[in-house]
């Protein structure tokens, strides 16, 4: 089995397999006419629990045709055009060549004795993502595994700031947007927060968390004495693309003495922006922010962070091991990672963003983000003349909610489930992937649109395909009716 282990005498195994593996990967690619081949649960369970992981098939070429029908054929890409559902992205080469680099290599970015280097760059794209933020000489942060990660360590920091005792944790309170991302709920559960300690802020007809209701908010607090550890902003709502007004919400921090965390995991494209940038105006008095360079800065999966304005603050995830991070390490400045993270072992996913500014710079990746916000702005004026459809906001990122309305149809409920059909009809296709939210609890269709090789004609198409599919239900439940 030594055979399999990558050493001098395995290079050439290691050069073969690998561009077998591209090859395989690129044919697809290349080949593919949709973004999914319309299957289902039901069809493709058995495939791959036909596969007898006991019997190895000893050879590569063997494995990654059966990966073919296992996998590849079945996979969801991203990359496709008419890919619209949700904040996936399609991957730039360069990052690709990091994520084949940092693979083979297979660093751990916990701590210097296993990493030199890695630590380093880890620490400089920290430095440079601060820098584009703004948030100070002493800011300092970690990759992370996504946004969920990064917004349950910044309201982990939020909570250890607020300096209360685990048996007064009942009082604190966390105020967001009601239209932030599930993961503060899920975080405070996961914090120990009692039930009711996350209060959702109502928002604007923009869908922008409204500052009158969140300076309500704080005064209800005070005057029943909980204590506002965080208020979550967010820059990039997962359905609406909506940007909180961070310069108002700043204030409010100010005034009541909170941390503020802003959730930046889609906007943060906007830092390498030159035309929309100052749409993250205010960010830099955030106390945390979360970045997703894997939604908007077209990165591999996983690629995030979570930064802090004051580096002393990371030390509430600080645990030291005698056989990994002694504090001994500490005094002998020897900067390990695992200091300021949750997790331990951790890939070394900043040498895919490494790569990426290195080979295309920030413009490079801005003038991607600032091309699928483009197209969002003209697929809602698409939207907005076209009488079968309602659109619910104009975007400030590259999000589209919307639904079907067909003429003659009153009853809300017919138009929920025509639209529900519309989408997994429109998947089982394989022609077109949209995804699906509510709205006011109506049933809505959204765009979520990442992928620069998107056009104007592929939406147009798009939108024709779900009017068709909406109205073939909607008449076979008249005909069914009679």
């Amino acid at each position: 089995m030594r055979s399999h282990l990558l050493n001098r005498t395995t290079a050439e195994d290691y050069r073969h397999s690998v561009s077998a593996g591209v090859d395989q990967v690129a044919d697809r690619l290349t080949s593919v006419t949709g973004p999914f081949s319309g299957t289902d649960v039901e069809a493709l369970t058995p495939v791959v629990g036909s596969v007898d992981l006991d019997r190895p098939l000893g050879d590569t070429a063997a494995a990654l045709d059966e990966l073919s029908e296992v996998y590849l054929r079945d996979a969801v890409y991203f990359h496709h055009p008419r890919y619209l559902a949700h904040l996936n992205c399609p991957v730039v080469i360069p990052a690709l060549v990091g994520e084949a680099v940092l693979s083979a290599v297979n660093s751990s970015l916990d701590t210097w004795d296993q990493s030199a280097g890695g630590t380093l760059i880890e620490r400089r794209l920290i430095d440079w993502t601060a820098g584009r933020i703004g948030l100070g000489p002493a800011a300092d942060g970690v990759f992370t595994s996504g946004g969920t990660q990064s917004n349950l360590q910044a309201l982990l920091l939020a909570r250890e700031e607020a300096k209360l005792r685990p048996e007064e944790f009942g009082r604190l309170r966390i105020l967001t947007s009601e239209c932030s991302h599930f993961s503060v709920s899920k975080s405070a559960k996961l914090l120990g927060l009692s039930p009711g300690s996350v209060v959702p802020v109502p928002v604007d007809r923009e869908k922008r968390m409204r500052t009158a209701a969140l300076a309500a908010a704080l005064e209800q607090c005070e005057a029943e004495g909980a204590v506002p550890m965080a208020v979550v902003a967010t820059a990039g709502t997962t359905d609406f693309g909506s940007i909180d007004p961070l310069p108002e919400i700043a204030a409010l921090c100010d005034r009541y003495a909170t941390w503020m965390h802003v959730d930046a995991a889609y906007g943060c494209g906007l830092l390498a922006s030159r035309t929309r940038r100052e749409l993250l105006d205010g960010i830099e008095r955030a106390d945390s922010v979360t970045v997703d360079y894997h939604k908007s800065f077209f990165q591999p999966v996983s690629s995030s962070a979570v930064l802090v304005r004051d580096r002393a603050t990371l030390r509430h995830a600080t645990y030291h091991a005698e056989y990994l991070n002694p504090e001994r390490a500490v005094e002998e400045r020897i900067p390990n990672q695992v200091d300021k993270s949750l997790q331990t072992t951790r890939r070394f996913d900043a040498l895919k963003l490494w790569m990426t500014l290195r080979i295309m710079g920030a413009d490079g990746i801005g003038e991607l983000f600032d091309e699928v916000c483009e197209l969002a702005s003209e697929g809602w004026r698409l939207l907005a003349a076209d009488p079968r459809y309602d659109v619910v906001v104009e975007p400030r990122l590259s999000t589209l909610v919307f639904r079907y309305v067909p003429a003659g149809v009153a009853a809300a409920a017919d138009i929920d489930r025509a639209n529900l059909y519309a989408r997994k009809a429109l998947a089982a296709s394989g022609e077109a992937v949209v995804a699906g939210t509510k709205v006011d609890g109506r049933q809505y269709l959204k765009f979520t649109l990442l992928n620069p090789e998107t056009t104007t004609a592929d939406l147009r198409t798009v939108l024709d395909l779900i009017a068709g599919h909406s109205e073939q239900y909607l008449g076979d439940s008249l005909d069914r009716a009679s």
